[in-house]
């Protein structure tokens, strides 16, 4: 079955390879997986705290800050329809919460260092909308950008290109494709949020042109216009090694 696999891949020279990566790629990668999954775990134990305060009547607003900041306030609270036994279990889970915030950060904080030794990743986050991680989760899964024959392919790699449903000359576009990286689309996605959200108060060309999209077609649309022109920025610059120069 390999060999077979391996010739019909070698018969096809059209077909686009992904690089192997390098023992820090695959270091760096680990780092995001096993953060990635920590952060899933603290969401679905501040989901059960939350959920379980409410059967007792006591309602927290969403948010792991505001949860560490009033569940003390809750078990400290006498005239709460707490039980003795209740406020042992909920105090573990606080403890289980704050022990997951600390792995947390120890895996921001080795992310961090990472991101300030090296150079790639510096210069990927002088976008807007892209931070330490999103970055340095990048230059892990990348590998070599110039097996991308443009940025677009490198776009559609991350599955922030719309699908095609065409026929003959007929062409209809759907909604993105949604295939490759989950986890760096999300990154990118996100990071593209917080950037249409406040470019409603700029008057800069790349503002304008979100602005015209949200107004268009609405937000969520349009972060993911700015996540796919941000996934071919980030190709020109590491195939180039060219820095990101801002809108004027």
């Amino acid at each position: 079955n390999d060999s077979e696999a391996i010739c019909e891949a070698a018969s096809r020279p059209a077909m686009c390879f992904v690089s192997a990566k390098t023992v820090e790629q695959e270091d760096l990668q680990a780092i995001h997986r096993i953060r990635s999954r920590l952060v899933q775990e603290r969401t679905a134990l501040t989901n059960q705290i939350r959920g379980l305060l409410m059967e007792y009547g006591i309602t927290v607003s969403q948010g792991v800050p505001k949860l560490k900041k009033s569940l003390p306030e809750i078990l400290e609270d006498a005239e709460n329809e707490l039980t003795y036994t209740g406020r042992q279990f909920f105090y573990d889970l606080y403890e289980e919460l704050l022990e997951k915030e600390e792995k947390i950060k120890k895996y921001d904080d080795k992310i961090e260092q990472i991101f300030k030794t090296n150079e790639a990743c510096q210069k990927i986050s002088k976008i807007e909308g892209i931070g330490p991680i999103g970055s340095t989760a990048i230059v892990s899964a990348i590998g070599d950008p110039t097996l991308f024959k443009n940025g677009r392919q490198f776009s559609a790699f991350l599955g922030l290109v719309p699908r095609q449903r065409s026929s003959g000359n007929k062409q209809n576009l759907l909604g993105i494709s949604k295939r490759g990286d989950k986890y760096i689309r999300s990154l990118l996605i996100h990071g593209a949020r917080i950037v249409v959200r406040y470019a409603k108060n700029k008057d800069d060309s790349r503002s304008q042109w979100i602005n015209k999209i949200k107004e268009r077609r609405g937000s969520n649309k349009a972060a993911v216009a700015l996540a796919n022109k941000n996934a071919r920025i980030i190709w020109a610059m590491l195939v180039h090694d060219t820095s990101y120069e801002k809108a004027a």
